[in-house]
């Protein structure tokens, strides 16, 4: 017991409490305002999930600050065929909801796993380990390659199967940061932005689905929509819940939207028109703040880490994070269409807590153990 007290110290000190009580602060918050947002239903089972997850999540963040995540990515091959295989798993065992099977359902959780959630952390470890590797010749052709397979795979994989077009643009994003802040030749990004302006016609053709089409168009063409009951549904509604929100809100647990079960997913995809209509503007901008204090910090600790490959890893979790922050909340302010994707910490979700817990305890772990040597120093190659 004296070995383990100590080592639990050792990693309080030597890891990242600032970021651990930033989340648990963010997580907390959500938890009291999807209580707000579910009040007038039983709401019970999604506080005990949330705040169980919650609580897990803080000892995942432990154990993964003790870990040191080089080992695991000396593991690329098999990273890659346990995303192949967990999203695999949608074939067998997913669901659809709201058009997408992207949700694993088994029957002994209490919640469904989205494969994606956790894919996105191990394709961040993939290609930061093959950039890495190649960290002398980043922008030759065998390195971009590798890095547009593992891209183009996951996104082509999982769309395949679960037609989640949302999901799959995290993927994009973080290939595209971690690409840039690794080194890739800007050259190959314009050789890639060709490729997409050629390619785009066939995939909105062939990939996009009629009602995805629809959502994008609708936000420039009223006559899709004209009365807003159809694909602006949803975002007029999370609008008109900003709207009745104020300054500083109708007050926690009355919102007139939220109350009336008049706004969508006011627990999952839309907390953050739920915070803005019960604590107004003011809780909203809170919530950015919390939120991108939890992004710089994860940037804050992948600029002081003096090793290439941690560095990457930390900016492929931020820009994860930062993407979906982006989204969730132009699609609660009516800028982009309707895409589903949980806001961090805040929005109800097992699977999301959890897997939000397991990067932050990556990169409390990269904290714990910098790396001494000064010829490590990343300088961007041109």
């Amino acid at each position: 017991m004296g070995k383990l007290y100590d080592r639990i110290k050792e990693i309080a000190k030597k890891g990242d409490m600032i970021l651990l009580a930033l989340c648990v602060v963010a997580t907390g918050f959500g938890i009291v305002m999807i209580y707000a947002a579910t009040a007038t239903a039983d709401n019970s089972r999604y506080i005990i999930i949330q705040t169980s997850c919650l609580l897990v999540g803080v000892i995942i963040y432990f154990a993964l600050t003790a870990f040191d995540i080089d080992i695991l990515a000396g593991q690329r091959t098999a990273l890659f065929l346990f995303n192949v295989f967990f999203i695999g798993l949608l074939l067998i065992f997913g669901i659809e909801v709201n058009g997408n099977r992207g949700w694993l359902h088994f029957p002994f959780l209490p919640f469904n796993i989205q494969p994606a959630e956790v894919c996105k952390i191990t394709y961040v470890i993939i290609l930061a380990r093959t950039l890495s590797v190649n960290q002398t010749r980043t922008s030759s052709v065998r390195c971009v390659s590798q890095l547009v397979f593992h891209m183009l795979f996951i996104v082509g994989f999982y769309v395949f199967i679960s037609s989640d077009t949302g999901v799959s643009l995290i993927f994009i994003f973080v290939f595209l940061v971690m690409a840039y802040v690794g080194g890739v030749n800007g050259l190959w990004f314009l050789a890639g932005g060709g490729a997409l302006a050629v390619a785009a016609p066939t995939l909105w053709a062939t990939v996009m689905r009629d009602d995805q089409k629809n959502r994008i168009l609708a936000l420039y063409d009223s006559s899709i929509d004209p009365n807003g009951l159809s694909v602006m549904w949803q975002t007029n509604q999370n609008i008109k819940t900003l709207r009745n929100g104020g300054l500083s809100g109708q007050g926690l647990f009355n919102g007139t939207m939220t109350n009336s079960g008049a706004i969508p997913a006011r627990h999952t995809d839309s907390i953050f028109s739920t915070i803005g209509e019960q604590l107004g503007m003011i809780g909203c901008i809170a919530v950015l703040i919390l939120l991108f204090a939890i992004v710089a910090r994860i940037i804050y600790v992948g600029m002081k880490t003096p090793d290439y490959q941690n560095r990457l890893i930390c900016m492929g979790i931020a820009a994860m994070f930062l993407f979906q922050i982006f989204i969730n909340v132009s699609v609660c302010l009516g800028l982009l269409p309707v895409i589903g994707l949980a806001l961090p910490f805040f929005s109800y979700g097992g699977s999301s807590i959890l897997t939000s817990f397991i990067a932050m305890g990556i990169v409390s772990g990269i904290k714990m153990r910098p790396t001494p040597d000064s010829s490590a120093h990343y300088i961007r190659p041109y």
